[in-house]
This record gives C-alpha cells, sequence and structure tokens, in this order.
C-alpha cells in the first residue's frame, strides 16, 4: 500500500484519469474528493465488498440451480 501525506487542497492523481483532492480534514475524518470519468465504478469499500459478497451468493446459488436441471434427451 502506498501511503501519502496531503493537506487540504492538496490532489493525487491515478492512472492520469482520476483525481483525488483532499477537500477537508477534521478531527478524525479526512473529505476527499474524487474526478473519475463516468466508466469508473467508485464505492466505498464497505458497499463494494457487500456488493462484491451479494454477487458471489447470487452465482452460488445460480450454480447450484443449474446442476439441478436436467438436460434434454437426443431421442429423435
Amino acid at each position: 500500500m502506498l501511503v501519502l501525506s496531503r493537506k487540504p487542497g492538496d490532489s493525487i492523481v491515478v492512472d492520469g484519469r482520476i483525481i483525488i483532492h483532499v477537500v477537508k480534514t477534521d478531527k478524525d475524518t479526512v473529505k476527499i474528493g474524487v474526478e473519475a470519468p463516468r466508466d469508473v465504478p467508485i464505492f466505498r469499500k464497505e458497499i463494494y465488498d457487500e456488493i462484491r459478497s451479494s454477487n458471489q451468493e447470487a452465482a452460488k446459488n445460480a450454480n447450484a440451480s443449474f446442476t439441478k436441471i436436467k438436460k434434454p434427451s437426443m431421442a429423435h
């Protein structure tokens, strides 16, 4: 993990397309702004983890359902 020190008003550029601005710092919080192309999804990590977990569970349930489906017979 790369750790950088920044002050309010400073920014960080990621991959030449994403700019992270340090907007404000308080006692125990940092407010950031993110500029990114619309095709780049941005989530808080706890939300991203929840989405990923839900997707994995859905995929597991879908796979279980497919194994129960019988293949059609090829008789003519």
